[in-house]
């Protein structure tokens, strides 16, 4: 699946992820979505030259959803600073395999992480260099085998949503990383980034964004059920 766009205009570009693809250049050296970005605004606008383009905030690669990029050095500055002082609020779609104890909470934790594994420990009480990490989460519906939580990071660990989830017991649809029992065939978790709302950092005024679903099987599903809760 390629990405595709959702708000643009001089100052920002908000792109809809498609999961497998990295936000970022890694050692694998594969096409990024910050790549993506650039040649679609070179050929849209036939911009000479080098196009400036620099992703706000990351989600991880198997996860899907909305990604915010300064087109600016004045909009990423700006928008960097709204990250760091916890002034955009992001909301997640996950499905897990079990359901909470709990149909509604908050979950703190800390995390630490692990850079030979790629992951990061979960503990219940500090714990050396470990960083507090804080998730709110709703349990919205029961969709086939799976289960549907509204998720709404507080702080923004790596790994935040993936590991406090699976901590509770309730691992996300095919993370192998964090307690699901086999891996999706295509790469993908179902964790998506479904919506940010924040200021806009030229124009000043309240802005809300939103990703659509992916077309794939268990996330029709979830579209179905949204569409009849709206209906």
């Amino acid at each position: 699946m390629e990405p595709t766009v959702i708000f643009e205009d001089n100052h920002l570009l908000v792109l809809n992820k498609p999961a497998g693809w990295l936000v970022q250049a890694d050692r694998t050296g594969d096409l990024t979505l910050t790549d993506w970005g650039k040649t679609y605004l070179k050929e849209k606008y036939a911009k000479p030259g080098a196009v400036y383009l620099h992703p706000a905030h990351r989600i991880d690669r198997p996860v899907s959803g909305a990604v915010l990029f300064g087109r600016t050095d004045k909009a990423l500055g700006r928008l960097t600073t709204l990250f760091r002082d916890k002034k955009v609020a992001k909301t997640y779609f996950a499905l897990t395999l079990k359901a909470p104890a709990v149909p509604a909470g908050e979950l703190r934790h800390y995390l630490q992480k692990n850079e030979k594994r790629n992951t990061v420990e979960v503990f219940s009480k500090p714990h050396g260099d470990a960083k507090e990490c804080i998730t709110r989460y709703e349990l919205l519906d029961k969709v086939g085998n799976l289960f549907l939580l509204k998720v709404v990071p507080i702080t923004g660990r790596a790994h935040q949503i993936r590991a406090q989830l699976s901590a509770i017991g309730c691992p996300i649809l095919g993370d192998l990383k964090y307690g699901a029992p086999e891996a999706l065939p295509d790469v993908s978790i179902g964790l998506h980034c479904r919506s940010m709302a924040f200021i806009h950092p030229v124009r000043l005024d309240k802005m809300m964004v939103e990703a659509d679903l992916p077309e794939k099987e268990w996330w029709t599903k979830v579209h179905l059920r949204l569409s009849n809760f709206q209906a």
